[in-house]
């Protein structure tokens, strides 16, 4: 209710952001699809990239939201995380191939408990295709579980695997900000008078929790 509340009257700020890292991703996984046995430091660096870019985008998203999204917190601690895989993978880029999956699976799997967060979010906001994303946030916990309980899955097989995973990821996000865009424009929709009566029960509403 608070969040409905919070929201309804303001538009959301770069509704566009997360459809722009979706396609990085989904093109990224594509490449994989593309080149399985592409060289090993290629695809490091080509993961490095592609965490640091969404993670500085995150970070941005949500801080421009702060005042519109009431789990804005979230998302900023996604996109620091994405950061921080993408340092770690610049800093090492010579990580054991045991290890490296279990880093990406882990990233990947952050990713989609957070798309599987914000599509229950969505649902409070009463858009009926939250199970979209509910969905494909599913896929991705279980495809990136697949790939941290196969560590030692080597050349086609993993990469394939990984494959899958940056591609629903990437779908994902962009059914997120399809999702976000109708918020965006819900505000300007709405009449002046039904703004105002919103606002006020806001107002009430806010009220009521704080004496309770």
């Amino acid at each position: 209710m608070r969040t409905f509340l919070k929201t309804i009257c303001q538009s959301i700020k770069h509704w566009y952001i997360p459809g722009i890292i979706g396609l990085v991703f989904v093109v990224f996984g594509l490449y994989l699809f593309s080149l399985p046995l592409a060289t090993y430091l290629t695809l490091v660096m080509l993961f490095s990239l592609s965490f640091l870019f969404s993670g500085i985008l995150e970070i941005f998203f949500s801080l421009q939201n702060r005042r519109y999204l009431e789990e804005w917190g979230w998302y900023l601690t996604g996109g620091l995380f994405s950061v921080l895989i993408g340092l770690i993978l610049v800093a090492y880029p010579a990580l054991s191939a045991t290890l490296l999956p279990l880093v990406l699976g882990t990233a990947i799997l952050v990713r989609s408990i957070q798309g599987l967060g914000f599509s229950f979010d969505l649902k409070s906001y009463g858009l009926k295709q939250w199970w979209h994303l509910g969905v494909l946030s599913i896929m991705g916990i279980v495809l990136s579980i697949l790939v941290i309980l196969n560590p030692l899955a080597t050349g086609i097989s993993l990469a394939m695997l990984l494959a899958f995973s940056f591609v629903v990821a990437g779908i994902s996000a962009i059914v997120l900000s399809i999702q976000l865009k109708k918020l965006h424009s819900l505000p300007k929709r709405l009449s002046k008078e039904l703004k105002e009566k919103i606002e006020d029960l806001r107002e009430e509403y806010y009220e009521y929790i704080h004496k309770a």
